[in-house]
């Protein structure tokens, strides 16, 4: 059995970070966290050391006594479906093995606007902030996707396939975006936001975002910084 270690940044920012994280202890996977906070003299340490990329989250896997990175959500979902397939990671069947496939990558490559104006903040509450054309166009081709999916391959089950699985992972960070945001939905789309917000794996990340208190500027358009 391998040893995992999974680098992360801030839990309450970083997006790309949360979606390994969630599926890793959503489903019971042993790993290790290594959390590097943005703009910190942590980061400016070891962030060259543990990631190739100079970018999280990236995965270790200690396999003989070797040590592999995976850099890049999207490849260490792929990496963790190929070291435990009876996970479910992706659904079984291939048509819904196709579709989660498809809607994960143009989460991973698209909804731009959304992501600008409303980044990830699990801490905060900025009700109607960020609600531009653009990113309400990004949010209804969510909300068509979550629907799409949820009535072709739910089963009946409160995620997009039935059973927590990468596309869960994937979609996560929007979820908590929603909340912190609150643009109007559909009411199938609340209902399965209340499912990945009381998802384990997703609390016990949420957990852990609140405890945190730095700022980063970036991530804070709607904020004045603490005062020093």
């Amino acid at each position: 059995m391998s040893t995992l270690t999974l680098v992360i940044g801030n839990k309450n920012y970083s997006s790309w970070s949360m979606r390994p994280w969630v599926l890793l202890a959503q489903l019971g996977i042993p790993f290790k966290e290594v959390l590097l906070k943005f703009h910190s003299a942590e980061w400016d340490r070891d962030i060259a050391r543990y990631s190739p990329s100079r970018q999280v989250p990236v995965l270790w896997r200690e396999t003989g006594g070797r040590n592999e990175a995976v850099w890049d959500t999207l490849a260490i979902v792929e990496t963790l479906h190929e070291m435990f397939p009876e996970m479910n990671i992706w659904p079984r069947d291939a048509p819904a093995r196709a579709y989660a496939r498809s809607m994960c990558a143009e989460m991973h490559a698209g909804f731009r606007a959304l992501r600008g104006s409303m980044p990830m903040n699990i801490r905060a509450s900025h009700p109607g902030k960020g609600f531009t054309p653009e990113a309400a166009g990004n949010i209804r081709r969510i909300e068509s996707l979550w629907a799409e999916c949820r009535d072709r391959f739910g089963a009946g089950g409160g995620f997009l396939f039935g059973q927590f699985c990468a596309a869960d992972a994937m979609y996560a960070p929007v979820v908590m975006r929603f909340a912190t945001y609150a643009p109007p939905l559909a009411a199938t789309s609340l209902g399965y936001c209340e499912a990945v917000r009381g998802a384990p794996g997703v609390k016990a990340w949420i957990e852990g975002a609140l405890e945190e208190t730095g700022f980063v500027a970036e991530d804070e358009p709607y904020a004045q910084p603490p005062a020093r």
